[in-house]
């Protein structure tokens, strides 16, 4: 149950965070940073526990009565995600505060940094699939926060509109698919679906399960053609870019993927979607990425080439290559979220991101060129780093006959090689050359500005170098959830001769040639970027005009200001349901026979048909008014003399308020019949009226002739002085079994009344008042 409650760490510091403000502004991301590192320290006490490939369920009720459940499935794989989100999330809020230091709004920026962490933690340990599904809106709704932060500015509202729409649509299709994953198989959570072993794959809906939730996965991981968010999110203050690329949003895909290997993975659909649109993410970001000059948007399209590599190791299935996308996984956050913390500590200490604005800045930031150059290197894939054991596993996982597993080796041969590349145009470049004159005089920040990347770098050699306890405590169980079934790993940083060994020779030579050709290279891809024309980015933009566009005009359609219209569509709609429904469900009712009545009955009825008539042809609103309340009297009576006193009574008053009340309101606009309708219009809408009195007589009729249920009424009569205490049915029931339906009612009677009284004072501007600017009728 300490697990629960770990999930409500980070949203108790999310409250805090702006009352602490207030009491120790210098030291409050130290002091929230506590929250965190206490998380981080809870869940590396369980590493030890769950290295033997175990995996526990904790969970209470949520909703009952749709068998939800507050779940958690703690395991390798979540374990792993938990230590990345609390780990780099403590490093992440030391570094928020110094370099939002002296900036008010940083209490607010904590807040939202702590929520979107809550969000995170939560989607990578929930075991329930609606709950998985809040955390993952919740990641969303947070992410749109922390990217639009600075609202003045309309990139940043553009980008955080952009990611909400993007990953808000991924999320409808990821619930769509959970409810049908849900109906089909009656698994509500990861463990059951998990535990369903083939049962899943041999549905007949799993197509649609797959492509449902390869939409979630696919927008949340920026997975082509939805990649063109994630660079846009750069709008975003460095730390939360940091944050999101390397423990948490982006990846919440790709875990989703990893956890749904064992039940949804080694199908043809699976195998062959994802490393295509894997490989296709792959090329695209790292060519995208090589075109940047600034350092996050190189990093950022970095992040989407590795979130491809990822997808396509994922999708290839291999035991090899599953262990070779959880190392690059781990390494991927280690020495991304470094890099995106040094590119950080580069703007705020030199005032620029920009490549061609930077160099020499190893005399100035000789501490921040270290810790950028070991992440670069792991990011490289060289050994001994946490990266040359992905980059060497992987190679392992795909070197396999057959054309389709040669074709995903050379894009994750290219891939690397261009990762490399960038990784070193990130971490080296603006550190060598001449020292060129930056906007600001380049020199080493604080120390909670360079700690975080430090650890992180650190963190990526030590991984490295005691491969053995990594394996055992981390990357081996984390691997055997992914496949489901224990995975051996024993791949060391100490090259030995084998085919891995010389494809990684071809990527550094490969790599290495283009970071010497880069200036080139970034002039030629700017060019047929330019020659292709716009994108997907540029094409979202030109969506939501469309969309807001169609908006307009529907609107404009509708919401036209003439009553007339109105009144004629609200009809039209009522008429066509009735008859149609009628109709098409075999509805219609048989034709009344000839009535025996009464002569005094024929004479109430008569008088009720001379009422219409005169509703029809009366010359003034007035006298209308009056014929009108001529037919309710006549109903009233027939309530009577049936034996319903109390519906009478009630039909009296009703109708002798509405006529006052409608008399009262005729007093205010004029009396004279000003019908403007040609009489073909007319004819239109006595055609109207008539087939919504034929639709309504019918229903009417159709009712009457239902065989009578008297359940209700013999209920209704048995409780109503037992419960209610009231002997009139009639009354009992408008007052206590149907209150809230009365004081409904009444609600709406008032809203309109009110409406009615605020049209009867409206006046039309006189002449003189239009004429006579205002400032002029002194």
């Amino acid at each position: 149950m300490i697990a629960l409650a770990a999930l409500a760490v980070p949203f108790t510091a999310a409250l805090l965070a702006p009352v602490l403000a207030q009491l120790v502004r210098r030291w409050l991301a130290v002091l929230l940073a506590v929250f965190p590192l206490a998380l981080f320290l809870f869940w590396l006490r369980l590493v030890p526990l769950f290295a033997s490939g175990r995996e526990e369920t904790i969970g209470v009720s949520w909703i009952p009565s749709f068998g939800v459940e507050f779940s958690v499935l703690i395991d390798g794989l979540s374990l792993t995600f938990a230590l990345l989100v609390s780990g780099i999330g403590t490093l992440i809020v030391l570094f928020a505060g110094a370099y939002l230091k002296g900036d008010a709004r940083l209490p607010r920026f904590l807040c939202y940094l702590f929520l979107f962490m809550g969000a995170m933690q939560g989607l990578v340990l929930a075991n329930d699939l609606i709950m998985l599904f809040v955390f993952w809106e919740l990641t969303s709704i947070s992410s749109f926060l922390l990217i639009g932060f600075d609202r003045e500015r309309m990139a940043s509202r553009r980008a955080a509109i952009q990611a909400l729409v993007v990953t808000g649509m991924g999320g409808l299709s990821l619930l769509a698919g959970f409810l049908l994953i849900r109906y089909a198989s009656g698994a509500s959570s990861l463990s059951e679906v998990l535990a369903l072993g083939d049962g899943l794959r041999e549905l007949p809906v799993y197509m649609a399960c797959f492509i449902l939730v390869l939409g979630g996965a696919f927008t949340k991981s920026a997975q082509f053609p939805f990649h063109f968010w994630l660079p846009n999110a750069m709008e975003a203050p460095t730390p939360v870019s940091a944050y999101l690329h390397s423990a948490t949003m982006v990846k919440a895909g790709v875990y989703l993927l990893m956890r749904l290997q064992p039940a949804m993975g080694g199908t043809t659909a699976w195998e062959t979607v994802l490393p295509i649109f894997g490989a296709i993410t792959l090329l695209a970001g790292t060519i995208l990425g090589l075109r940047q000059t600034d350092l996050k948007l190189v990093l950022a399209y970095t992040t989407v080439a590795s979130l491809g590599l990822l997808v396509m190791l994922t999708g290839f299935g291999t035991e090899g290559a599953l262990a070779g996308a959880v190392l690059y996984l781990i390494a991927h956050s280690l020495f991304k979220g470094g890099l995106f913390m040094v590119a950080g500590g580069i703007d705020h200490e030199a005032g620029s991101r920009d490549l061609r604005h930077l160099s020499g800045l190893r005399h100035g930031m000789p501490l921040t060129f270290a810790i950028a150059l070991l992440c670069a290197l792991s990011m490289g894939g060289l050994p001994p780093f946490v990266g040359f054991l992905a980059k060497e596993e992987m190679y392992y996982g795909l070197f396999k006959d057959g054309g389709w597993a040669m074709a995903l080796l050379a894009a994750a041969i290219i891939g690397n090689g261009l990762m490399l590349a960038l990784g070193f145009i990130v971490g080296l470049r603006p550190f060598l050359g001449k020292e060129m004159k930056a906007p600001k005089h380049a020199h080493e920040g604080p120390f909670d500005l360079w700690i975080g990347p430090a650890i992180l770098a650190l963190c990526g050699l030590a991984a490295g170098i005691f491969y053995h306890f990594f394996h055992e405590m981390i990357s081996i169980p984390m691997a055997s959830a992914v496949a489901g079934e224990n995975v051996p790993i024993e791949i060391s940083p100490i090259p030995h001769i084998s085919a891995a060994f010389y494809l990684t020779l071809l990527t550094i030579a490969f790599g290495v040639g283009v970071y010497l050709l880069q200036d080139r290279l970034r002039s030629a891809i700017d060019r047929a970027l330019v020659a292709l024309g716009w994108g997907p980015d540029r094409g979202f933009d030109q969506a939501i005009s469309g969309l807001s566009h169609l908006a307009h005009r529907v609107t404009y359609f509708f919401q036209n200001g003439r009553l007339d219209l109105y009144m004629t569509t609200v009809f039209c709609v009522l008429a066509f349901t009735l008859l149609f429904s009628l109709a098409f469900f075999s509805e219609l009712p048989e034709l009344p026979g000839w009535p025996e009545l009464a002569l005094h009955e024929w004479t109430i009825l008569l008088i009720i048909v001379v009422g219409i008539g005169t509703v029809i042809m009366a010359h003034n609103r007035l006298t209308a008014i009056v014929s009108l309340g001529i037919q309710g009297f006549g109903v009233a009576v027939l309530f009577m003399l049936q034996g319903a006193p109390d519906l009478s009574f009630t039909q009296f008053m009703v109708e002798t308020l509405s006529v006052v009340i409608l008399a009262l309101v005729m007093t205010r606009i004029p009396l004279a019949k000003t019908d403007h309708r040609s009489n073909p219009e007319k004819l239109i809408d006595g055609g109207i009226a008539l087939l919504c009195g034929v639709g309504l007589g019918g229903l009417l009729l159709a009712v009457t002739q239902t065989p009578f249920d008297g359940r209700l009424s013999e209920f209704y009569e048995e409780f109503s002085r037992a419960i209610a205490h009231g002997r009139n049915i009639v009354n009992v029931i408008i007052v206590d079994f149907r209150g809230l339906d009365t004081l409904g009612e009444i609600a709406v009677v008032m809203v309109a009344g009110l409406a009615v009284l605020g049209l009867i004072r409206i006046r039309r501007p006189r002449v003189e008042d239009i004429a006579t600017p205002v400032g002029d009728r002194s």
